[in-house]
């Protein structure tokens, strides 16, 4: 598929600002970390920021963004319409969320209400968007049970790289809470390690014959391409991206987004102040760089049955 940059934007920028809402939630709602509560406001308005400039770069992909709106009207059977019923929704449980940290007409079990109802819905709308994807039966590298585990975990990797700069101008960036950190991070990148194994080894059950529906009369050959040059379907849905250059941006991939986080993390579990608000600026730029390049093969790795009739392999 083409990796388009705004679907790229979207699921990088809405994933991690739902991750980081999930972390603060879990933060209010088990008392495991003393966050101030200036800096949670101002995280919490960074989190919405972010899937907000996420939902919003997703609608340049539509061919009429003004139309966009129609989207919410198919929930009983869309995911995306799922998607995006469940993101407004989170607004207002994130806004209360948000004041209540300091303002005092928000009572506690009200806050609490808040802060689990956050947390669910961003971890359902994060769901939904992997199911828009998972769903689509004519993708086979997207249509596994690989995808929503991926995009879920991702969030919280990459909402943890946020938290983990709260917690640090909380004071509380503590070495286990930096370990903690880290293996929610290791753990993202080591089951894409194994989406990315299966997509290489996945034998593609769709064929010429079973595109055409002429399978069964023989070997189905293609004798002259249905056009002469490039169009709509084989750049939108037949991006073509080599073996050996995806295996490089793989590596590339790895090491910003895991290798080079894991050890800021663990250096930033040893130093205070400055040192520390530092190394974890850089290990979130190093992370989120390795999460786009991600993103992007997520997307141009994957190729559409269309493509079968044009001649082209899965």
């Amino acid at each position: 598929m083409d990796p388009a940059y705004s679907v790229i934007i979207f699921t990088s920028c809405s994933g991690a600002g739902y991750g980081l809402l999930i972390w603060l939630a879990l933060a209010r709602l088990t008392g495991a970390w003393e966050i101030n509560p200036v800096v949670a406001i101002v995280a919490c308005l960074v989190a919405l920021a972010l899937i907000t400039t996420g939902l919003l770069s997703s609608t340049f992909h539509l061919g009429h963004p003004e139309r966009a709106w129609r989207a919410f009207s198919q929930w009983r059977s869309s995911w995306l319409s799922r998607e995006g019923v469940l993101a407004v929704l989170t607004y207002p449980a994130a806004l209360v969320f948000t004041a209540g940290w300091v303002w005092n007409a928000i009572s506690a079990p009200l806050m609490l209400a808040a802060a689990c109802a956050t947390l669910l819905l961003s971890l359902a709308t994060v769901y939904s968007t992997s199911m828009i994807y998972a769903s689509l039966k004519t993708i086979p590298r997207w249509c596994n049970g690989f995808v929503p585990p991926v995009y879920l975990v991702f969030s919280l990797a990459s909402g943890g790289l946020l938290f983990a700069l709260v917690l640090s101008a909380s004071g509380m960036a503590s070495m286990a809470t930096m370990v903690l950190l880290l293996v929610v991070l290791l753990g993202a990148w080591l089951i894409k390690w194994y989406y990315w194994r299966f997509i290489d080894e996945q034998k593609v059950e769709s064929t010429p014959g079973t595109a055409t529906g002429l399978g069964h009369l023989g070997n189905v050959t293609q004798l002259e391409s249905p056009h002469t040059s490039e169009n709509y379907l084989l750049k939108e849905m037949g991006f073509q991206v080599a073996r050996k250059h995806a295996g490089k941006l793989r590596r590339y991939a790895l090491l910003l987004g895991m290798i080079a986080p894991a050890i800021l993390f663990l250096a930033a579990g040893k130093a205070d102040g400055a040192l520390q608000v530092v190394t974890l600026i850089a290990a979130l730029l190093t992370g989120f760089a390795g999460i786009v390049v991600e993103r992007w093969l997520f997307f141009a790795e994957a190729r559409h049955v269309v493509t079968l009739f044009y001649g082209r392999s899965l």
